[in-house]
C-alpha cells in the first residue's frame, strides 16, 4: 500500500492579521475557538493520514510548545525555518529528510478552512498516476489557475489586478479557478525543487506544466475560505 504523508505550510508572518499575529503565529489564531493549525491536523487525521510535517519560522517555539502539549493521533515532525523562511515549494523542499518513506505528500496551507473530501482528492490523484494534482474552485479570486475544461490540465495563471498572463498550454476552452491552497504530489516532485531558494508553487508548477502534465481537482460543491482577513475570524 501507498504511503501518504502530509506537510502543513505554516510558518508564514501572518501580517494580514495583524495584531492577532502580534504576539503568535498565524497557526495559533483561532477560528471558533480552536487554533487554524489544530483545525488543519484535524482535517488531514480525519482523512486517514498519520504522518504530518509542519515547517515553522514566525514565533517558531509557540508553535513547537503548543505540539508538546497536545495529543493527536498522528506522528508530527517540524520542519525548521527559523533560520531562513523558504517560501512554500522551498519550504518543502527543506522537508525532504521526512519523506523518505513516503509515496505520495499532501500539501496544505495552515490558514485553509474547507469542507473538500481530502480522501477523494487523494484517491484521484493516485487512481490518475499524475505527478501533481492541485484543487481548485470556481469562485471569485484576481488569481487564476487557468485549466482546460475537458482535460482537467494546467494551461496557464492570471492575475486581473497586476494585468500578468502566463500560458504554458494552449487550450480553445479555458476555464478560470480559483488555487485552494491544497495540493498532493508524488514524492518525485521533489527532485523539481532547487535546493535552498525561497521559491513558491505557482512558478514552479507553471514552469512543469510545459513538460509534465498538472492536473486540477475541482471542489465546487465545497465550501472554502482562506483566513487571510481579521474579518473572517468573525463569521
Amino acid at each position: 500500500m501507498e504511503k501518504i504523508s502530509a506537510m502543513i505550510f505554516a510558518a508564514g508572518l501572518g501580517t494580514r492579521l495583524y495584531p492577532l499575529t502580534a504576539d503568535k503565529p498565524k497557526a495559533l489564531v483561532e477560528y471558533k475557538g480552536i487554533p487554524l493549525l489544530e483545525h488543519a491536523i484535524r482535517k488531514l487525521i480525519s482523512s486517514g493520514i498519520e504522518h504530518i510535517v509542519i515547517n515553522v519560522h514566525h514565533f517558531a517555539n509557540q508553535i513547537v510548545r503548543y505540539l508538546e502539549t497536545h495529543s493527536f493521533d498522528a506522528t508530527i515532525e517540524i520542519s525548521d525555518e527559523t533560520a531562513q523562511l523558504l517560501d512554500t515549494a522551498g519550504g518543502f523542499k527543506k522537508a525532504s529528510c521526512f519523506f523518505e518513506h513516503s509515496d505520495h505528500i499532501l500539501l496544505y496551507n495552515v490558514d485553509i478552512i474547507s469542507s473538500i473530501n481530502i480522501t477523494d482528492l487523494i484517491q484521484n490523484h493516485m487512481d490518475q498516476k499524475y505527478l501533481a494534482t492541485l484543487a481548485a474552485k470556481e469562485r471569485i479570486t484576481s488569481r487564476h489557475l487557468i485549466v482546460d475544461r475537458k482535460t482537467k490540465k494546467l494551461c496557464g495563471w492570471d492575475n486581473t489586478k497586476t494585468g500578468e498572463l502566463i500560458w504554458v498550454n494552449s487550450t480553445l476552452n479555458p476555464l478560470y479557478l480559483g488555487f485552494s491552497g491544497i495540493h498532493i504530489v508524488r514524492k518525485a516532485f521533489l527532485n523539481f525543487i532547487p535546493e535552498n531558494q525561497k521559491i513558491s508553487f505557482t512558478p514552479l508548477y507553471l514552469e512543469l506544466a510545459k513538460k509534465h502534465p498538472i492536473f486540477i481537482y475541482m471542489h465546487n460543491q465545497d465550501s472554502w475560505k482562506d483566513m487571510g482577513k481579521i474579518e473572517d475570524f468573525t463569521n
